[in-house]
């Protein structure tokens, strides 16, 4: 078997979010969330699952960094619960929540491992949403003064940032479906929340030359590769207004300095309040670009359709089936994703920031997962973004979604994309053979 080498200084990692394994919801003088309060709301989540205990993170992390020691990570990618910092969104520092990830960074070196940490992986203190939330200009400010504060204290020892994970998911399922906090179905207050985060990245970019930190610093988009179903006029067209809405709402202000023209004229009246001045904050220099990258799907245009008039359907690569999600696999469609960024968008320093896959993971006596499907997965996606590197893409890094079974939003604990399995009695840890294959990767540095 070949095996394809990554460059030399590749970065090998896992990828977490506060919400999703931290727990102690309410303890140490952690304020509330959206994430919070919307899953105390009946019928909102898969079961009635919440994230109040989660994997327990916040008080087992010791633990956690050792397990990821073991495991040969050279980097961890995690965020910093907003309100764990600031209980109240802004003004009065919760010290102990600052203590929580100063000394999770500490033990992360100590371990060899690079934090790379991500601000907003979308738990908005509930105290700023009761303000109006992200649709409120004065929240670009209240994040960028937020960042600031994270930024003095471990400033001097992260040497990757993140401001926001996967704004288009905040915007559209938070804001214009409603099916994740705050759960709000207004696709004016989805487009002004897609403005109001990239200008907060930008001034929390700016603020961060400003203070002259040693780090690097990006964003995290979600990315898909859209396909039309036919070579039918209205199949290309829709086709085009997916990958407008998903994708260059979002790079072409980052990139080039202005929103998506044909989107824009098709939105119409959902279009954002922008005032002068914001797309020059939103298109700071970035260090980098972390994309985050799950399926291919179909589009079609259906005249019910919502908005934008057209249905997805998930495409799979010939000899795959699909996940635990009902979602697609298509490697070769992230190495088409790559390739674009590479060709139309200057091609930017990029890292993988999440790829996995859910299973129905089925474990044996001693709670150990062979979980074969999961390796062919990553497997093939990383060959995908190999094939991307030998073209030039550059890409200088790849994080699995996720480290641990954790509480997968609105699906509740249904869905399983760990490496590593947690016993949901006992909320021990036992690595799947997944987490024994990736070790075994970053040791040769390639597949």
């Amino acid at each position: 078997m070949i095996l394809r080498q990554f460059p030399a200084k590749f970065l090998w990692g896992a990828a977490t979010a506060a919400y999703q394994i931290e727990g102690a919801w309410n303890e140490d003088g952690k304020g509330e969330s959206i994430w919070d309060r919307f899953v105390h709301q009946p019928q909102r989540i898969l079961n009635g699952d919440t994230g109040d205990i989660a994997c327990d993170h916040y008080h087992q992390m010791p633990e956690d960094v050792a397990l990821m020691q073991e495991l040969g990570l050279q980097s961890y990618r995690f965020s910093v619960s907003w309100p764990r910092v600031l209980p109240e969104g802004r003004g009065m520092v919760n010290q102990k929540g600052l203590d929580f990830y100063d000394q999770l960074v500490d033990r992360l070196l100590d371990a060899g491992i690079v934090p790379n940490v991500t601000l907003n992986h979308w738990d908005l203190p509930q105290a700023l949403q009761d303000l109006g939330g992200w649709p409120n200009r004065d929240c670009t400010d209240w994040f960028a003064d937020y960042a600031g504060v994270v930024f003095d204290r471990l400033g001097d020892r992260v040497a990757l940032w993140c401001t926001h994970n996967e704004p288009g998911i905040i915007a559209f399922l938070g804001h214009a479906y409603g099916v994740f906090a705050p759960g709000i179905a207004d696709y004016s207050q989805a487009y002004q929340t897609a403005h109001h985060l990239l200008l907060s990245h930008g001034k929390a970019v700016q603020l961060f030359r400003q203070g002259g930190y040693a780090g690097e610093i990006g964003i995290v988009l979600s990315v898909s590769h859209y396909e039309p179903a036919s070579d039918r006029p209205e199949d290309v067209a829709a086709c085009d207004r997916a990958d407008q809405n998903g994708t260059a709402l979002f790079m072409d202000p980052l990139f080039k300095g202005h929103y998506p023209e044909m989107l824009w004229n098709w939105i119409g009246t959902h279009q954002p309040k922008i005032h002068d001045g914001d797309l020059e904050i939103i298109r700071q220099p970035i260090d980098f670009l972390g994309a985050n990258y799950y399926f291919t799907e179909g589009i079609a245009f259906k005249p019910w359709g919502g908005l934008l008039k057209l249905e997805t359907t998930p495409i799979s690569a010939s000899g795959w089936g699909k996940t635990e999600m009902g979602w697609g696999i298509n490697p070769a469609g992230f190495t088409k994703i790559l390739r674009n960024f590479q060709e139309n968008y200057g091609n930017p320093k990029m890292y993988i920031t999440e790829n996995g896959c859910a299973i129905k993971d089925i474990p044996n006596a001693e709670g150990y997962v062979c979980d074969r499907q999961r390796i062919m997965f990553i497997q093939e996606h990383l060959i995908a973004i190999h094939d991307a590197i030998q073209g030039g893409a550059n890409v200088n890094g790849y994080y699995v979604w996720t480290l641990m079974d954790n509480f997968e939003w609105a699906h509740g604990f249904f869905p399983r994309f760990g490496l590593v399995r947690i016993d949901p009695q006992t909320g021990k840890r036992i690595p799947k053979e997944s987490a024994f294959w990736y070790r075994e990767a970053i040791a040769k540095n390639g597949v």
